[in-house]
């Protein structure tokens, strides 16, 4: 194997040649629809580009070389037996595992070092601030991501992104937008249309997000060839979801059973993000929320990722931080004072 690595400001380029160039070798270390390179890719938060026998890693310089560390030995593998998901996720968990590959830019800032960009067709979309370069960073590196925190922090409009981009580079196959329709109760079976009809007001903004990325035909082509699939929270029990971008958004609204049933719904090669404001909650006051339990139950659990956005990180019209800041102000000035009631 040949290599010679071209450094930018942010990122490297690390350029594998393997051989011998045997395309059924090369076939099984890709994986099917390349789904080996893509899990590489998530897992370790880089970009794995290859043409034959030709690879080119870009991302920091330690994660590149980690990168570089699973391939050879899954091309190894490849000589001998066939590669299979169990023994990519074995290559990753001990190239992540021994932290021997140093680089001199890991004592740089994270914001500057591993900053993720998603370029679109209109345009490039960053993370404003801290925690939003954080979000789109944990999206990239886990498979389960939690986003949570007060309206206009950019927590769905970041996921559509990043499920975008997941779709346009072959990551998944297909992305699954998920939200819980509290108000509509069972009514929704009375809605006139069909089930996406009915749910469609409930997923308005990740509509509009997807809009925004794609052009409403393409969305509407898409969605037509359920690329795009509407999936009502209640109708996901019994399915596993592969190689898909999902997207659980307003997860507050999430009964416990609702929650743990959707995330026992993830299957290989697909990446979940969980949304949801818990100031914002609309079931009934005696029920407890999905998310709020999640939070409580999968802290410190490996692979899962917590972005707690704050009324700081907001990114709307400036107006909007000052009214979430003001209702903080009078929840918490409410509860000192059922305090001193009781």
């Amino acid at each position: 194997m040949n290599k010679a690595a071209t450094k930018t400001p942010a990122t490297v380029k690390l350029d594998l040649i393997f051989e011998p160039d045997d395309a059924q070798r090369l076939a099984n270390l890709c994986g099917p629809f390349d789904a080996h390179l893509r899990q590489i890719e998530l897992r370790l938060g880089i970009e794995i580009r290859n043409r034959g026998n030709r690879f080119q890693l870009l991302g920091a310089k330690a994660d590149a070389a980690r990168g570089e560390a699973v391939l050879q030995q899954l091309f190894n593998l490849s000589n001998d037996d066939t590669v299979t998901t169990e023994n990519v996720h074995l290559a990753l968990a001990e190239a992540i595992g021994d932290g021997t590959v140093a680089a001199e830019d890991d004592e740089a800032p994270a914001s500057s070092r591993d900053e993720v960009v998603i370029r679109g067709k209109r345009g490039v979309i960053r993370g404003r601030g801290t925690q939003q370069k954080q979000y789109l960073k944990n999206i990239a590196t886990h498979d389960l991501n939690f986003g949570i925190g007060p309206a206009g922090t950019g927590k769905t409009y970041l996921a559509v992104a990043s499920a975008v981009q997941a779709l346009e580079r072959d990551r998944v196959r297909r992305i699954v937008l998920v939200r819980p329709a509290v108000e509509a109760g069972e009514k929704l079976g009375f809605l006139p249309g069909d089930m996406a009809e009915k749910i469609n007001p409930y997923l308005r903004p990740l509509y509009d997000a997807l809009y925004e990325m794609l052009g409403f035909e393409r969305v509407a082509r898409l969605t037509e060839k359920n690329v795009i699939e509407v999936a009502p929270l209640a109708f996901m029990r019994g399915r596993t979801l592969n190689e898909s971008f999902v997207i659980l958004d307003e997860a507050q609204n999430t009964t416990v059973e609702q929650m743990k049933m959707f995330l026992t719904r993830i299957g290989f090669g697909s990446v979940a993000v969980v949304t949801g404001d818990m100031t914002q909650t609309d079931l009934p006051k005696h029920m407890t929320s999905g998310l709020k339990q999640a939070l409580s139950v999968l802290e410190g659990v490996p692979g899962i990722s917590f972005t707690h956005f704050r009324k700081e990180d907001v990114v709307r019209h400036p107006l909007v931080q000052a009214i979430v800041h003001a209702y903080e102000q009078h929840e918490r000035g409410a509860s000192a004072r059922e305090g001193r009631d009781a």
